[in-house]
Order: structure tokens, then C-alpha cells, then sequence
């Protein structure tokens, strides 16, 4: 008996846990992957150009917390930003994160051999402006990298 109090004990401090964090405004990496998959059929359905234009809308369904869609072609170039529209259209294959990691570069390479991969970097958070250690989930779409990132 006093076993089972224990398990159940540890299951609500675990789920008590998870609670706070998305309290916190802190995606998850189950939203992460959902939305990325979602984001992948909502292109493939309604093809690319209304696709960009629904991850970069400001009122985008792709949007959720600190969580956001990118897609990024092969070459480095952004074809969607759901955190900043002035990213569009710009090759950011050579941008580092402040540890001097090339983080696009590295995205698109690893697009080029895994259909799915997660990336680790230091990005600057959108809802506190502080630079923290991010992880983004990928899918690889075409010619392009869909991803959605959590702040660690």
C-alpha cells in the first residue's frame, strides 16, 4: 500500500511539474512536434505561398506561447517566420547563436539527411527578450526544413 502511495505520490509531483512549466509559458516538445506536423499538412494541403503566409500572419494558428513556426529553404533562406516577418526572404546560412554556433547551417545540413532531427542552439526568447537555450524540432518538406522550437 504505502508503494502505491509513493507511485502515486511521484506521478502528481511529475504532472505538477508539467503544469508549471506550460504555466510558465513554456511550450512543450509534444506541442512542438504537433505543430510542426500540422504545419507540414498545411502546407502540403493549401500549398506553399499560403502556407508562408499563415506561419508569418501575425494572428497565426501556428503561434502558441513561446512556440512558432520557421521554414527554411535548403540554401539558408526563410520562407516563413511566425516571430518576425523582416526575416522573410533573407539567407541566414552563415547567422550564429552567441556561443559562434552557425545554427542555420547546421538545420539545413542536417535536413539534408534526416527527414526529422531535433537542434539545439541559444535563441533569443520572444516573450522575455532574454537569450536562452532553445531546442527545434524538424521536419524536412520538399526543398525546405519545417521547424517549431521550445525555450529549455
Amino acid at each position: 500500500m504505502n508503494r502505491i502511495i509513493s507511485l502515486l505520490a511521484g506521478a502528481s509531483l511529475i504532472a505538477l511539474g508539467s503544469l508549471a512549466t506550460a504555466a510558465d509559458g513554456g511550450a512543450t516538445p509534444e506541442q512542438a512536434t504537433d505543430m510542426v506536423k500540422k504545419g507540414v499538412a498545411f502546407i502540403k494541403a493549401n500549398g506553399k505561398e499560403k502556407g508562408y503566409a499563415e506561419i508569418t500572419s501575425k494572428t497565426s494558428q501556428f503561434k502558441f506561447q513561446d512556440l512558432y513556426l520557421v521554414v527554411y529553404g535548403l540554401d539558408g533562406t526563410v520562407h516563413a517566420h511566425g516571430a518576425n516577418e523582416k526575416m522573410v526572404g533573407r539567407n541566414l546560412i552563415d547567422l550564429k547563436d552567441v556561443d559562434g554556433k552557425a545554427f542555420v547551417r547546421e538545420r539545413v545540413e542536417m535536413a539534408k539527411s534526416k527527414n526529422t532531427f531535433w537542434q539545439d542552439y541559444k535563441f533569443t526568447n520572444p516573450e522575455n527578450k532574454k537569450i536562452e537555450p532553445k531546442t527545434m524540432y524538424c521536419e524536412k518538406l520538399d526543398d525546405t526544413v519545417v521547424c517549431g522550437g521550445i525555450y529549455k
